[in-house]
């Protein structure tokens, strides 16, 4: 099988206008998460690692730093993250994707080995998933088939918040969601999304004590880390209640089951 990764990143962002380009230990934090997710043991090449951003122009400077890194950028809808995977995923010939957000450049490449090789071993899943992981660690693994089917189902376009539901809340996929059960990888309470400026400045923290060029530092390690700074992980989390009544109120999602009745999503 052909594995890449795909992650959807666009610039306009409505809290944090351009934080993939912000500046961490002399880099842009896409640069840190490309770094991560091409450390993946199934990413044979950096070029299998896609950014998937908007025709917008204003996602042009994206596109010049993530050629940068050695990457590559498929550029398609602005809103229809469903669309732009399927044609991204097209144009690569992946057979299946290790996917990571854009928003979290603490993606663990351990946990994405994880789930592609649950998905590789049962040949009848669709997706695998972790859950028990730090939020912003977490990244998923699918399939063509899978991206096939909700291609075929799914009816919201405007869809960039949420997405994922549709492979995993809608029963169009077969789903596993593996249970973390390593300790070291467990942090219950730290917010690990990049989403506002509290994000980048506890991000900027944690990079600054362990980034090491040429070698991404590992989850166990960021736990490490954290839990031995207790106040930096309350140091983001007046911003939590924001972020999922924001998420609950855009991630409403409809599509046709298989008997073609529209069905909808929700948080």
């Amino acid at each position: 099988m052909k594995i890449g990764a795909i992650i959807p990143i666009r610039l306009a962002s409505e809290r944090l206008p351009g934080k993939a380009l912000a500046d961490i230990c002399g880099r842009p934090v896409v640069a840190h998460l490309l770094d991560r997710v091409a450390a993946s043991r199934f990413i044979a090449d950096r070029k299998d690692v896609v950014v998937c951003t908007t025709t917008a122009a204003t996602d042009d400077p994206l596109e010049v730093a993530v050629k940068a890194e050695g990457c590559s950028v498929f550029r398609g809808s602005i809103d229809d993250i469903i669309k732009r995977f399927g044609d991204a995923i097209e144009a690569f010939g992946f057979d299946a994707v290790i996917q990571a957000d854009g928003d979290d450049p603490l993606s663990a490449a351990e946990c994405m080995d994880a789930t592609t090789e649950a998905l590789l071993a049962d040949p009848s899943l669709d997706i695998v998933t972790m859950r028990g992981l730090p939020l912003g660690c977490a990244t998923k693994t699918f399939t063509r088939k899978a991206m096939q089917k909700v291609l075929a189902a799914y009816r919201t376009e405007r869809n960039d918040t949420g997405f994922i539901y549709f492979f995993t809340k809608s029963g169009l996929c077969k789903h596993l969601d593996l249970e973390n059960t390593k300790p070291e990888w467990r942090q219950d309470k730290a917010r690990l999304t990049l989403d506002y400026e509290a994000d980048l400045v506890l991000f900027r923290t944690i990079f600054e004590a362990l980034y090491r060029p040429g070698k991404p530092f590992s989850l166990a390690e960021a736990v490490a880390f954290l839990n031995a700074h207790p106040d930096l992980v309350a140091s983001n989390l007046d911003v939590q209640e924001e972020y999922w009544a924001r998420t609950a109120e855009k991630a409403k999602l409809e599509f046709t089951d298989p008997s073609g009745q529209l069905r909808g999503i929700s948080l």
